[in-house]
């Protein structure tokens, strides 16, 4: 069975709550979910676009999320922390997870077993 990863939290469509902690904890209930994550001062944050709202380090040992590290500080911190999955790319086409899962564009052609689809419409 194929899984669907609700991007930033969304299930229905893009919305201006990508990203809230509660928005990104109901999607849970349901879905795998990929979060946007930032470090910046010794303070975790979520955003796309830039770091919005200040968390735990504890809210992304979520076995549900796939956080998406946005500057490389997330991707350092994030990785001392063996309880949360997360990732990191900027333009590439594919990277690994730290679970070692590939993460891709849909675009890229890939051999082998489909995971899970990352969308605004799971």
């Amino acid at each position: 069975m194929i899984q669907t990863i609700a991007h930033r939290g969304n299930r229905k469509g893009k919305t201006e709550h990508e990203n809230l902690p509660v928005y990104l904890s109901n999607a849970a209930k349901d879905h795998f979910v990929e979060v946007d994550v930032w470090y910046v001062k010794d303070t975790i944050f979520l955003g796309h676009d830039e770091p919005t709202y200040e968390v735990s380090i504890d809210f992304l040992k979520n076995e549900k999320f796939f956080c998406h590290a946005k500057n490389i500080e997330a991707l350092h911190r994030m990785l001392e922390e063996p309880d949360i999955h997360c990732f990191w790319h900027e333009q590439d086409l594919v990277t690994l997870t730290s679970k070692g899962f590939v993460w891709k564009y849909p675009e890229v052609y890939f051999q082998g077993k489909l995971w899970g689809v990352c969308s605004d419409w799971v």
